[in-house]
């Protein structure tokens, strides 16, 4: 009933909000992700995206439909492996960004473990800017971070917007210095925030530095001051801060998928892994 190339497609678009950024990711013309979604749409009966010339968001049926049509294609892909008799092989170096500590990342590289027992995860957690050097040095093979907006590196998975976050009992005074807790070098968040409060000529402090997410999540519920956060990736007992306190807009930032040298032993299992990660890319934002 419902084609698997429409389902990759409709999850491209879910996941980029954007008809061109699901042209690119996966090779077509935008015309005929239209076409595919149209398509979809048909099959179900239901509208699965408000659009205009401005934004495209998910319907009610379609935030159903992200469920759907990622479990279909786990079974398509485990039914295509099955029967072409292949099995992966040898060690996987995969990094993902500090960012990804509380979504529901696990359940996707455990299900690549369960699809593909005979590669070896080899898992590295760290700031998303330190992962791209160790990528560019040979130390990865497979990257899952942010990138600045301008770095035209990596698959898009997603994009969002970075907003400021902090407890819900917080209230930043105008008058003294924003209270900020942050990465250390090179966090790239923590830039962002840093350029985006020099254009405003808003005086700040670093009130907290910690290279773990559990930390700063830590400082900042405990009041201490404020963070730059993704949007979709609001921690528990964090709350967005309110425009009125007159903090400077942030920008979006883009989650990437970034392979390593290609023409490696890994480059297969990499591969099947960022395939994974693109069709259950809905379990990692906090909708």
């Amino acid at each position: 009933m419902y084609d698997p190339s429409h389902l990759r497609t409709f999850l491209a678009v879910a996941q980029t909000l954007s008809f061109t950024q699901a042209a690119r990711r996966l090779g077509l013309r935008q015309s005929t992700v239209s076409q595919h979604v149209r398509r979809l749409e048909d099959a179900t009966g239901r509208t699965l995206f408000s659009r205009d010339t401005h934004s495209v968001e998910l319907t009610e049926d379609g935030e159903a439909m992200l469920g759907f049509a990622r479990r279909i294609l786990e079974v398509h892909e485990q039914a295509s492996a099955f029967f072409a008799g292949t099995r992966l092989r040898g060690r996987l170096r995969f990094g993902a960004s500090e960012d990804f500590v509380l979504t529901r990342l696990p359940e996707i590289l455990e299900g690549f473990r369960h699809d593909h027992p005979e590669v070896d995860l080899e898992l590295t957690v760290e700031l998303s800017g330190t992962l791209h050097e160790r990528l560019a040095a040979g130390k990865l093979d497979l990257v899952l971070a942010k990138r600045r907006p301008e770095d035209p590196r990596g698959e898009l998975v997603w994009h969002d917007r970075l907003v400021w976050i902090g407890a819900d009992r917080l209230r930043p005074d105008p008058e003294r210095p924003v209270p900020l807790i942050v990465y250390p070098p090179p966090g790239i968040t923590r830039a962002l925030a840093l350029e985006a409060l020099e254009r405003q000529g808003r005086a700040w402090r670093i009130v907290c530095t910690s290279g773990s997410l559990n930390g700063l999540i830590a400082a900042a519920r405990a009041g201490l001051g404020v963070m730059a956060h993704s949007r979709g990736l609001i921690p528990p007992g964090l709350v967005r801060v309110p425009d009125r306190f007159g903090l400077p807009e942030l920008g979006r930032v883009d989650f990437v998928l970034v392979h390593g040298h290609r023409h490696t032993p890994a480059q297969e299992a990499a591969d099947a892994l960022a395939a994974a990660i693109l069709a259950g890319g809905d379990r990692l934002h906090r909708r």
